[in-house]
């Protein structure tokens, strides 16, 4: 199935317009930023396209400014006395300067990096999310695993990434699944709720009404953990350019 993709602006809006063989338009705002995307079918003209974003501005621009007062970190030095994100949990960051082996230690409210003097926040860094990293793919194996079960799908693939605008992707043919690392700092049910979004894509591809149903069914508390993922706190570094 060929899809069309380009951006148009409607009232100050930036909109990405994607055009597809379905049958109903639909609109979707997205974190971080309020990216809104428009899935349009084929030959619905442009001009009925923007009549149609111009009759939701009210529901775009609220869902917009949401996100706009979302909660952000402030630039990440990598230094004792910062707070970080893990599974929901905030904890303060310890940086222990030793001449021993890199490490990141999780005790009781503390993130610990035991770093050499000479390691600056660039190492820090990589050292943390290099730790995320391998937490998240601890977990990752008995949550797919339990939702491929209960959904009654398999993927070929999964992975991690780093990603600025999204918090998980999924390529149906190709049975590929990806999610953002950003997730492990959030709490896991929240994860748990895009591993399944992504999943159900194996089972229909878009956003439309089957979707919702098959979410429903599958994950009935799901629209609330996408509230409650949205409303969790933004690091600086994950989504700037």
């Amino acid at each position: 199935m060929t899809t069309k993709t380009k951006q148009i602006e409607v009232s100050g809006i930036t909109l990405e317009v994607v055009r597809k063989a379905i049958k109903n338009l639909h609109i979707g705002v997205y974190p971080p930023d309020g990216r809104v995307r428009v899935a349009a079918p084929s030959r619905m003209s442009m001009e009925a396209i923007r009549l149609a974003v111009i009759g939701k501005l009210g529901w775009i621009k609220k869902h917009q400014a949401k996100f706009a007062a979302q909660e952000r970190q402030s630039p990440r030095e990598y230094i004792t006395g910062e707070t970080h994100y893990y599974q929901g949990k905030r904890y303060r960051l310890n940086v222990l300067l030793t001449g021993g082996r890199p490490a990141v230690l999780l005790r009781h409210g503390t993130l610990e990096l035991h770093v050499s003097p000479d390691h600056g926040s660039d190492y820090r860094e990589a050292l943390l999310y290099n730790w995320y990293r391998r937490q998240m793919k601890l977990q990752l194996p008995e949550l797919v695993a339990k939702w491929e079960q209960i959904i009654g799908v398999q993927v070929s693939e999964y992975g991690i990434k780093r990603m600025k605008t999204r918090w998980g992707t999924c390529n149906p043919s190709a049975k590929r699944i990806w999610l953002n690392l950003e997730l492990i700092k959030k709490p896991v049910h929240c994860l748990e709720y895009i591993i399944v979004h992504e999943l159900v894509h194996l089972l229909e591809k878009y956003h439309n009404d089957r979707f919702k149903g098959l979410m429903d069914q599958y994950l009935p508390l799901w629209r609330q953990y996408r509230e409650e993922l949205n409303r969790q706190p933004l690091g600086h570094e994950e989504w700037g350019e």
